[in-house]
């Protein structure tokens, strides 16, 4: 049944994201946060400073804005509130605003029942379980009585498959008109370690049924598109492939010069997109002679909060359908 006036009231929404530094005087802070307090050497604090600046420079939208990310999530949370007509709130692992922190103002603010959505949509517990236990320790902490509800994975919703697709088919637009022909399409999401999936996580799996469902949302025949991992970690272990590098290579030595890189993993603009795909996959391309473009990040596009919206109203309204 659908919810009452009263519970409509007292209810939010949480929309949960890894953080980033907003400033580049922050990045050192972010870091030791990032890191749980255990401090880089100096020289990987440097190469990542680097990065950031990089962006930066490159974006010229907003002077030593360090990550557009924490902008682009409050963007998403007004249009969302606008959408629902309730509180949204915004809490990050990693860097301000905090998780504790938007919990301690959705408390403040009379709510009482929350519902939490990780702008990750394929489910890993080295992301949403990591978000999922922050929030479950600052309730405890600060709001035992509050109730949440916890948005495990959406990778297959088929809002979310839509944005992607209405992204990626103007892309494709461009890249095929430079071509002359056909630019195959190289989903991307963030890697993790190797182990973690052989312990049944369920996320290298999602992202492939994410790029599949968008790839056949656009009828791309299976023959023009693969799967790539980005952003491995710095650890010895080994991290799930193939990477994105040897995925250009592949398509590069059947003869294609312009491929469109579609992030699947990610739904804002941050470093992983900016940095990684923007500035060193674009490098790594063109010393092969080979063109990158990609799609726009989903951001605040009114398909993306529409599909946010419907995603929380089908939590919320057990009778509705997505």
């Amino acid at each position: 049944m659908a919810e009452s006036a009263h519970s409509r009231d007292r209810s939010g929404v949480l929309l949960l994201a890894h953080g980033a530094p907003d400033r580049l005087e922050d990045i050192p802070a972010f870091l030791l946060s990032l890191r749980n307090g255990r401090p880089l050497p100096p020289r990987a604090v440097e190469e990542i400073t680097e990065r950031y600046r990089l962006i930066s420079r490159q974006s010229g939208e907003r002077a030593g804005e360090a990550s557009p990310l924490t902008r682009l999530t409050t963007r998403q949370a007004e249009a969302l509130r606008e959408r629902l007509g309730r509180p949204v709130y915004v809490g990050m692992r990693n860097w301000k605003p905090y998780i504790a922190q938007a919990v301690r103002q959705a408390a403040a603010d009379g709510i009482d029942e929350l519902t939490a959505v990780c702008l990750a949509p394929q489910n890993s517990r080295t992301s949403v379980g990591q978000y999922r236990l922050a929030l479950e320790e600052a309730r405890q902490k600060l709001a035992p009585e509050m109730r949440v509800e916890f948005i495990e994975s959406w990778h297959d919703h088929a809002g979310l498959i839509a944005a992607y697709g209405a992204r990626l088919e103007t892309a494709i637009s461009r890249a095929q008109a430079e071509a002359g022909g056909a630019a195959p399409v190289i989903f991307t999401a963030h890697s993790v370690p190797e182990r973690t999936i052989r312990e049944g996580d369920p996320y290298e799996r999602q992202v492939r049924e994410t790029a599949r469902l968008v790839a056949e949302s656009l009828g791309i025949d299976d023959t023009r598109w693969s799967v790539a991992f980005q952003s491995q970690g710095m650890t010895p272990e080994p991290w799930i492939g193939p990477k994105v590098e040897s995925e250009i290579d592949r398509w590069s030595g059947a003869g294609h010069r312009n491929i469109v890189v579609a992030p699947v993993g990610f739904v804002c603009d941050h470093v992983e997109v900016l940095y990684d795909i923007d500035i060193a996959f674009r490098e790594y391309a063109a010393k092969r002679g080979v063109s990158i473009s990609r799609p726009e990040s989903l951001n605040d596009s009114p398909l993306f909060i529409e599909a946010l919206a419907n995603l929380v109203n089908c939590r919320c309204e057990p009778d509705r359908k997505p």
